[in-house]
């Protein structure tokens, strides 16, 4: 392959509703969108760093930053023929996986249009549509947390996650079971717990969860297998899995019964593909998780989770979830039970509306090769 250019831009999207963790709050969203060019077209990825270090110690400056001084410069310097050689030849480059994993992805994007198929084909994905999962952040009151769940569960999500914290986890755990039942529900604790709260987390095990996600420090796999042995519900491990060699080791010592993939997360479709194939070895469920991403990062991760080893609902919400309007066409909507439609177009399958773009944008680069 043979880029021309690529153009970085960030953008500014307000959020519906500000998004609430035990590490953070989001109210608008900052990402940067990658384009790849050719002389046959664009190719479209995301970088979906948070504006500040919670979630990693990336963010959108320093990941703007790695991909200017080098990972554009590796990409134009360098031969490569396909997206997996572009992703072998960044990891030159030490971490930084949110700002690879947009580059990647805008590559894979345009390979796939370059070639007239669709970047699930290119994945080899089965599925022609998805089940959604939505995930639903810390409110300031009890009674507003069970009002939005009853929400989404009217619109046919699949799988209701909702983070917690110390002095946020039995009480709206309770109050949505006395409120809905035993619908599939799962916690996100985001790393804010520590070995010492085993016993309050096991205390959790009676409200019958799909899952416990992310309980224990972000570089933990040892006290997570620790923590497993003593309670029943079963670790999703989301922060601690960076790379397939992670994740195999996190299977191996039992730190996790389940493992949430992210794209972003572990640098980009290359080494996502490799987990999947991993835990499909192991016999190891995955979901696709999701980072308050704009259409063009959901369209990459509803490509990934086509796969067959994607057997759980993953975080892959409609756009109306988030935005008032999309940057892509068709935006993302749910159907009355709880799927995703996949698109079968070219690529990633939607449209970019470059006006929108245009609008949101709050600065832009050009780099030419």
């Amino acid at each position: 392959m043979k880029l021309s250019k690529v153009i970085l831009r960030e953008i500014g999207m307000k959020m519906k509703n500000p998004f609430v963790t035990g590490s953070g709050k989001e109210d608008e969203r900052r990402l940067i969108i990658v384009e790849a060019h050719s002389e046959q077209g664009i190719g479209y990825g995301e970088v979906s760093a948070l504006s500040a270090p919670y979630y990693t110690e990336e963010t959108t400056q320093t990941s703007w930053y790695v991909l200017k001084e080098f990972l554009l410069p590796l990409a134009f310097k360098e031969e490569w023929d396909k997206p997996v050689q572009l992703a072998e030849l960044l990891e030159q480059v030490r971490r930084h996986h949110m700002a690879k994993a947009g580059l990647e992805g805008a590559v894979w994007d345009l390979y796939a249009r370059e070639n007239n198929t669709s970047l699930i084909s290119l994945l080899n994905g089965k599925s022609r549509a998805v089940p959604s999962g939505v995930s639903v952040g810390i409110y300031p009151d009890l009674d507003q947390l069970v009002e939005v769940v009853g929400d989404y569960l009217e619109l046919g999500y699949q799988r209701i996650k909702i983070k917690i914290k110390p002095g946020w986890d039995k009480k709206p755990l309770q109050a949505l079971r006395e409120k809905y039942g035993n619908f599939p529900l799962m916690v996100d604790a985001n790393a804010s717990y520590t070995l010492a709260d085993a016993n309050r987390l096991k205390r959790l095990d009676r409200f019958g969860l799909m899952m416990i996600e992310q309980p224990l420090a972000q570089d933990d796999i040892i006290d997570h297998a620790k923590l497993q042995q003593v309670i029943g519900t079963p670790i999703c491990l989301d922060e601690s899995i960076e790379s397939v060699a992670q994740a195999r080791k996190a299977i191996e010592l039992g730190s996790c019964q389940i493992i949430n993939i992210k794209i972003a997360r572990v640098g980009g479709l290359r080494q996502a593909l490799l987990i999947h194939q991993l835990c499909q070895e192991r016999e190891v469920p995955v979901w696709c998780g999701g980072m308050l991403e704009s259409g063009v990062g959901r369209a990459h991760a509803l490509a990934l989770s086509s796969l067959p080893g994607f057997s759980l609902p993953g975080d892959i919400s409609a756009s109306a979830r988030y935005w008032e309007e999309d940057i892509i066409t068709p935006e993302v909507t749910l159907s009355e039970d709880g799927y995703i439609e996949l698109p079968t177009g070219p690529g990633l399958g939607f449209k970019v509306k470059r006006d929108l773009l245009e609008e949101y944008t709050v600065r832009k680069e050009e780099f030419v090769n």
